[in-house]
């Protein structure tokens, strides 16, 4: 069994920027492809980004793409999202999940073990 826990959120107002952590315990294999989602009230679970278990292959949601990055370091089985320009329609509640293989992908359905999540509020 893997535990993910999310940190890192927050009230930021709008073009700011938080950083978004998940740690890892448990079970944790460096070879698993992680993912950052988010759901805001209302809405279905979106990927914002994903990342393989090397790190070298990201994805990343259109809407974030240039303001969002995901990064992982191996060695402290800690995923990260750096999130920068934050605007209003990013709050959202933004869970951290790992999927037992290599590949990203961005289907929730996919992935086996998720976080609590931590909430991101943007003020206008």
């Amino acid at each position: 069994q893997v535990q993910l826990v999310e940190s890192g959120g927050g009230l930021v107002q709008a073009g700011g920027s938080l950083r978004l952590s998940c740690a890892a315990s448990g079970r944790t294999s460096s070879s698993y492809a992680m993912g950052w989602f988010r759901q805001a009230p209302m809405e279905g679970r979106e990927c914002v980004g994903a990342i393989d278990w090397s790190g070298g292959i990201t994805y990343y949601a259109h809407s974030v793409k240039g303001r969002f990055t995901i990064s992982r370091d191996n060695a402290k089985n800690t995923v990260y999202l750096q999130m920068n320009s934050l605007q209003p329609e990013d709050t959202a509640v933004y869970y951290c999940a790992a999927k037992r293989d290599y590949d990203v992908t961005i289907l929730p359905s996919l992935y086996d073990y998720w976080g609590q999540g931590t909430q991101v509020t943007v003020s206008s």
